[in-house]
């Protein structure tokens, strides 16, 4: 492998879900591999904090604020990215919510359409968005899914459901985009982040995985940058577990 095969300079990323945990760890990892970055999330201040933090480190990125879930403004955010930088070259579908009920009687209608809408329909329509501007470069889409897809718990079955239809999205849109774009996802497994921070400490010290512990938000990063890579020109509807070796 060449010494710059991890190497974005003149490269745009765009990472949804950026502002904390994976995609946050995604943003500065790419970012100190020379790609120009545009930082989305729901939340402006927070992606205006991880876009300084890009700054200061001598990278270069953008805020541009958007809530996935939201069909017509995914748009906006293909726009500024095109604005901030000329170009896409990867796409990664980050942001996801994983909410849990009591029990499926539980579980209200407009809970169940947010959770698909997040999860699922966003990264779709942002894809097909995307899509034009990332055949013009070689680029790839990078979706990030779960391992609940594969171990369903009754705490969160709708989540599940709707990461398990990523996949599937996944595959589906790698032969429709190609050859010109890739389309791969990396299923996450448990990761030391705010999102878990109510069981992490009891999972990281009873994790039922080949490496006995969770993961932190940095172990994804290298899966990433060869997914958008020109290493892995092969893989496209890929699946890519990250997940410790948790038995399924």
């Amino acid at each position: 492998m060449p010494d710059d095969a991890f190497d974005f300079t003149g490269r745009t990323v765009v990472i949804t879900g950026a502002s904390r945990g994976l995609g946050r760890a995604m943003a500065l990892g790419f970012a100190a591999r020379g790609a120009d970055i545009v930082v989305s999330s729901r939340k402006a201040d927070a992606c205006v904090q991880v876009v300084a933090e890009i700054g200061a480190l001598g990278g270069r990125a953008v805020a541009v604020p958007c809530h996935v879930g939201e069909w017509d403004s995914l748009a906006g955010l293909v726009e500024g990215a095109l604005s901030a930088f000329g170009r896409i070259d990867t796409l990664v579908n980050n942001a996801g919510i994983a909410p849990t009920v009591r029990s499926s009687a539980d579980m209200t209608e407009a809970l169940f359409d947010k959770t698909f809408a997040v999860n699922t329909k966003g990264p779709f329509r942002l894809s097909a968005l995307a899509f034009p501007h990332l055949a013009r470069t070689g680029g790839s889409i990078i979706n990030v899914t779960s391992i609940a897809a594969l171990r369903p718990d009754p705490a969160y079955p709708v989540y599940a459901a709707a990461k398990g239809a990523t996949n599937i999205l996944t595959r589906s849109l790698a032969m429709e985009f190609g050859p010109d774009v890739r389309v791969n996802a990396i299923m996450a497994g448990p990761f030391w982040t705010d999102i878990s921070k109510s069981w992490r400490e009891d999972y990281d010290a009873n994790a039922p995985s080949a490496v006995r512990r969770m993961g932190r938000p940095e172990e994804v990063v290298t899966t990433a940058l060869y997914l958008a890579s020109a290493q892995s020109s092969y893989v496209t509807g890929t699946i890519v577990r990250v997940d410790g070796g948790i038995v399924v």
